[in-house]
């Protein structure tokens, strides 16, 4: 298993770092489409999506223009929850968000806050098993979306 990871890292499949905490991918599919994707396995894991917000309409709304952006808000408070009580300032940070971009170039990104850096950035230092948890599923979620 490390073997493989270690390949899918060399070769840029995995989870690039962008801003701090953020976690990024490549995506070979729109924007729209490739968070449809993320959304449908936030889904079928029994999670709740909370909203999506089209940042490129609503720029176009007020006349201006943004390459395709879109955000999906979502989360499972069963394990949100743990890292509020542990830190109530984790709030300002969940539910969890994944963003999808067009970038100057065309490519298309999806990017989520790595849970790690939220326990961190939070101090939140009794929660590794949920963390890895939620990295894990995020992990999951990233690929489903970004596969070709």
């Amino acid at each position: 298993m490390k073997r493989m990871v270690m390949v899918i890292l060399l070769l840029g499949l995995g989870p690039a770092w962008g801003a701090e905490g953020l976690l990024q991918v490549k995506s070979p599919h729109g924007v729209s489409e490739t968070l449809d994707r993320f959304e449908q396995a936030v889904r079928n894991k029994g999670m709740t999506v909370f909203t999506r917000i089209d940042h490129a309409a609503g720029a176009a709304r007020v006349g201006k223009v943004l390459r395709p952006t879109e955000l999906l808000i979502f989360g499972n408070p069963n394990i949100g929850t743990l890292l509020m009580q542990s830190r109530q300032t984790a709030a300002i940070d969940l539910p969890m968000k994944a963003l999808a971009w067009k970038d100057a170039q065309g490519q298309v990104w999806l990017a989520w806050n790595d849970p790690a850096w939220i326990a961190r950035r939070h101090g939140i230092s009794d929660r590794d098993a949920v963390v890895a948890k939620m990295q894990k599923a995020l992990r999951a979620f990233g690929a489903a979306a970004t596969k070709p």
